[in-house]
């Protein structure tokens, strides 16, 4: 039987093992992942695992399980249907799983099944007690608690099909920014990627702005064109040259600087190469909008993470160890098992 202790120090060897990769076994990393996903390529595939190693401190992971007691469970099958919108975006519930001792059935996305699989393996090779701990199913059939994550369409689905066994079910979020105009260029900078790292494929990737009335978009474009380089990627561009010929048949108001564009809508949810924006008039009518779609929103970015419970800008692709998706606790739901 492993001991936390035991889980923990093969978790911080992992971290270990993924900051002392080399160009080279970055390189052949994201090869194979990008085998999947075309979207995968290599800045992306390091920027995941960089985030990942960045969770596997020892520090950090100790004073993070410190909060739970999982001294009294026994161990269940958790099956977690894995998204792969972005590279190996499933670890984290692999971790929570693993570290508070049930059993990982993980049932991956065909848009990412070698990433997750090659760290879970590197895991089981550090300490080799985790072959019992770790399965890769087709079918959660046999598994006791799910997590999955989907779109709201495949949340009904997960709902009603595990219905009668504990669960998380996460539907589709994303992410929005507050601007005021007084950003300086190296914030609005960072802002391009939150906005454009991973292609905008995340959950946490700024979607929309909220401008105050009458703003001037011309330094944000001038602070980002160090990102112009995402359009030489050929599905991006793709993506781009299709939803700019919407916006030009449709005659939508735009701005267009060659790689990203950026429309007035009430959505949340833009396409990929594209950034919505709504004015706001003062901080109650900010306030009221952001209310409105608050359990939609994954997360927020503003001017040194000023508006309430947001991220500062270039820190939406770098969650914490305890910024679980959707806000829901996974690790306390899994102490309750």
């Amino acid at each position: 039987m492993m001991t936390l202790e035991n889980r923990l120090s093969a978790f911080v060897a992992l971290g270990d093992y993924l900051r002392a990769l080399t160009e080279e076994e970055l390189e052949y990393l994201a090869r194979r992942t990008g085998q999947f996903n075309n979207f995968f390529d290599l800045p992306n595939v390091s920027a995941a695992l960089s985030g990942i190693a960045h969770m596997l401190q020892r520090e950090a992971l100790e004073k993070w399980v410190a909060q739970y007691d999982f001294s009294q469970i026994t161990p269940k099958k958790v099956g977690v249907v894995m998204a792969g919108n972005i590279p190996a975006v499933g670890f984290h519930d692999a971790l929570c799983i693993l570290l508070s001792g049930h059993i990982l059935q993980a049932k991956l996305s065909s848009d990412d099944p070698f990433l997750v699989r090659h760290l879970l393996d590197k895991l089981i090779e550090l300490d080799d007690r985790f072959l019992t701990q770790v399965q890769f199913v087709d079918m959660l059939k046999e598994s006791d608690a799910i997590i999955a994550t989907g779109s709201d369409n495949t949340a009904r689905y997960f709902e009603y099909y595990f219905a009668k066994r504990p669960h998380i079910i996460r539907k589709n979020r994303t992410s929005v920014a507050v601007l005021t105009g007084e950003e300086t260029l190296e914030e609005l900078a960072a802002l391009g990627d939150d906005i454009l790292r991973y292609y905008g494929l995340g959950c946490r990737n700024v979607a929309k702005a909220y401008v105050p009335v009458g703003y001037d978009f011309t330094p944000f474009f001038e602070a980002i064109e160090y990102k112009k380089e995402v359009v030489n990627h050929h599905k991006y561009q793709n993506n781009y040259d299709y939803n700019k010929s919407i916006l030009l048949v449709n005659r939508v108001e735009h701005l267009d600087n060659g790689f990203l564009m950026v429309t007035e809508s009430k959505n949340l949810v833009s396409p990929i190469s594209v950034l919505f924006y709504e004015t706001y008039t003062n901080a109650e009518d900010l306030k009221a909008k952001l209310t409105e779609v608050q359990d939609k929103l994954q997360c927020v970015v503003s001017k040194e993470g000023a508006w309430q419970n947001s991220f500062s800008f270039g820190q939406a692709q770098c969650p914490a160890v305890t910024d679980y998706a959707d806000g829901v606790d996974t690790m306390a739901f899994l102490a309750k098992l």
